[in-house]
This record gives C-alpha cells, structure tokens and sequence, in this order.
C-alpha cells in the first residue's frame, strides 16, 4: 500500500516537473493599428491608347488583345518608302549645303587675308562675311529638314511606352489611318491602384497616418506604396476619392476586380497570442492555459495575424500565462487527468 502511494507521488511530482518545464508567454495588451476597411476597385496606373503620328496605310500589326508586350517592342508599323525618301532627299540637301559651307569659309579666309593687306576695299570683305554666314545658314535649314524628315520615319514605327498587355486593338493590315486614329490600347501589370470612397468623417484620420493595405482575401493583404486623397469631396456623396498604390507581388490581381483597403485610422490596446500557441480542432479554437500548476484547455476568438501573431478578441486576459507548445501542453493535460 505504501508502495503504491509512493509510485502516484512520484507521477505527480514527474507530472508536475514537466508542467513547469513547459515554454509558455504571458499574454499582455499591446498597442496596435486601429483599421477601418472599404470597398475598393483596382486599377492600371500605367494604361494608354497609342495613336497614328502620320496618314498612312498600315503593313504590319504584332500584337493581338491578350498578348503581352514588352516595353519599345514594335506595336504597328506602317509604309515607309515615302519617308525614306524624303529623308534621303534631306541628307542631300544637308551635304550639298556643307559643301556650300566649306567653299564660303575659305573664301572668307582669303578675303580676310587680303583686306588685312590693304589690297581690297571693305565692300568684298563684308561680302564675303555674309556669304559665310549665309552658308551657315543653309546648314541649319537642311539640318532641320533632316531632323523633320527622321522624325516623320520614325512615327512609321509604333512602339510600346511600356511593358504591358493589349486589351484593344483598333487598327488591320492594309488599313489607311489618319493622324490622332487610335491603334493599340494597353496597361501595366506592374504599377496597380485600388480606388475608394471615404466618408468626410475619416479624412482626418486617413491623411494623418497615411497606411494602408490592400485586401485581396482572408489571410493575404498587400502594403500600400503610395496613397493619394483627393483634396475636394465628391458634392453628392460628400465623400472622398482615395487611391492606394500597390506592386501585385506576384498575386493575380486584375484592373477592374472589387478588393477592401484597410486604412489606419488610429491605435487600440490588444491582447496578441504567437499562432503556433493557438490550436485549431474542427470549429473550435483554443489555447492552453497555465495556473497554480495546472493545465486546461480554454476556447478563444481570435482577429487577423499581424506578423505571426494572432489578435486575441475574447477568452483571455492580459497577464495569464499560454503553453507556447500545445502538443505537449496536451500531453500534460491527459497525464494530469
């Protein structure tokens, strides 16, 4: 009998060892970011149609909606032989009047010699300067018909601003456009913004601590890189408009799909509990509490993890101790039973 009461004491006490052995934290209240959330739209930052430069008749056309397109790659590209020509025409001309140049300068330079000898008058001294400089001036002319003409063969080639995707496409081979006809309209992957309507109640807030994020589903949210806020309300609604810039973070987000922004709008005491301390059986959810020795079970609500953290909104208080391991916190609680 003796025998078997010193065995239960000593599986007490081992009980009792391992249950003070237990890595546990002490739940305490912490500040934390006050939220409030709204309905948003996502948008392209970077979206634009490109349009024709010239008249001309279209030869080529790469791209198709849907496709991706990197950034200069050649959207369009129309009929050239009249460009080129005109630039052929222009270099030319260009060359002609350099020649014309060089002949002035030296006839300027003789002269000058000349007149500084005393065996000319002034009068063939000023010709000879404004001839230079009338050759000069041809040089200009025709530098800037070549810069024209250049310019003009380029608008036959129609690039991409930036690397994006074709959601329209306006234009067929063997189609004449005119000048300003749109081509090609695309956007940007890379450069998104969630676009919402505020109440006039939360501006003040919403200016003043400038955070947010972009809520895509439970559990995956996305830092807000910029924020702009209207400074005019909306005179029907009295609200005002609020873009969220973001990167998409490899996340498949869409202009035109429906997300909430979070916006900081203050700061509240909260309870906050490391997940790997929380434990998930069907629908309940729970942590191991410690006192006086002793392990139960208790049933908790918890919020939305900040930084492998869950917000506790009931079932603890601050300054009670939880098993950090609920597996052999368990253990312990069958042993203890």
């Amino acid at each position: 009998m003796k025998r078997v009461a010193v065995i239960a004491a000593g599986i007490a006490l081992s009980w009792l060892a391992n249950a003070h052995a237990l890595e546990t934290v002490r739940v305490e209240l912490e500040k934390l970011p006050q939220e409030r959330v709204f309905d948003a739209m996502v948008e392209a930052v970077k979206q634009s149609t490109v349009s024709s430069q010239l008249v001309g008749r279209v030869v080529e056309v790469n791209y198709d909606v849907d496709d991706f397109v990197p950034k200069d790659a050649v959207l369009v590209r129309f009929r050239d032989s009249e460009q080129r020509a005109r630039v052929q025409q222009a270099e030319a001309a260009l060359k002609e009047a350099q020649a014309r140049q060089k002949e002035a300068g030296e006839e300027y330079l003789r002269v000058k010699d000349i007149y500084g000898r005393k065996l000319v008058p002034k009068a063939d001294m000023d010709k000879a300067e404004a001839a230079r400089a009338s050759a000069q001036a041809r040089v200009d002319s025709a530098q800037a018909k070549l810069a024209e003409a250049q310019e003009l063969l380029a608008h036959t080639v129609v690039k991409a601003p930036f690397a994006g995707y074709v959601t329209e496409r306006h234009v067929e081979v063997g189609e004449t456009v005119n000048v300003g006809q749109p081509l090609m309209t695309g956007f940007s992957y890379q450069y998104l913004r969630a676009t919402t309507q505020i109440p006039q109640a939360f501006v003040a807030e919403v200016r003043e601590f400038a955070q947010a994020r972009v809520v895509l589903k439970e559990g995956i949210s996305l830092a807000s890189e910029s924020m702009r806020v209207f400074p005019y309300a909306d005179p029907k609604t009295h609200a005002f408009e609020v873009r969220v810039g973001f990167s998409s973070n490899e996340q498949v987000i869409y202009p035109g799909m429906f997300v909430k922004v979070a916006f900081v709008t203050g700061e509240a005491q909260r309870l906050l509990l490391p997940v790997s301390a929380v434990v998930h059986r069907s629908e309940l959810t729970a942590v191991y509490i410690l006192k006086d020795g002793q392990v139960s079970l208790r049933q908790v609500l918890v919020g939305r993890e900040h930084d492998g953290r869950y917000e506790i909104l009931a079932g603890l208080d601050a300054g009670e101790v939880v098993a950090l391991d609920p597996i052999a916190a368990g253990i312990q609680l069958k042993q203890g039973r």
